[in-house]
């Protein structure tokens, strides 16, 4: 089984995601912070990560180069999850090391999209 993080400073789309992540069969944690995710990625590598893209203070890119820095950190598939598809943002979080990007709200379908392209399932 795969391991997932999901970093998102709403509790209830952390909750609504890992759901969606669980029937992909996945496991997953969560984190609603940078300085959280990091410290669960320390202690267990995820194969995937869902992050916000508007965390506080631009927690999420903060994230994702702290991500890629630590040993095996280049190995997650890291994708960003934006309520608009705003180009600037997008570039600058694949330029930080994202993966990929998708829109919120995602469902099942295309976030195993997302996954099947990645090689994750």
């Amino acid at each position: 089984m795969k391991h997932s993080l999901v970093v998102d400073n709403s509790r209830v789309i952390r909750k609504i995601t890992c759901k969606i992540l669980e029937k992909l069969n996945f496991t997953a944690v969560e984190a609603d912070d940078a300085s959280s995710a990091i410290d669960l990625c320390r202690a267990q590598m995820p194969d995937a990560v869902l992050i916000d893209a508007q965390l506080p203070n631009k927690g999420e890119m903060d994230f994702l180069l702290a991500l890629r820095r630590e040993k095996d950190g280049d190995k997650p598939f890291v994708l960003i999850c934006t309520t608009e598809n705003d180009a600037r943002l997008i570039t600058e979080a694949l330029a930080a090391g994202a993966s990929d990007f998708i829109l919120k709200p995602f469902d099942k379908n295309s976030l195993a999209d997302r996954f099947e392209q990645a090689g994750l399932i």
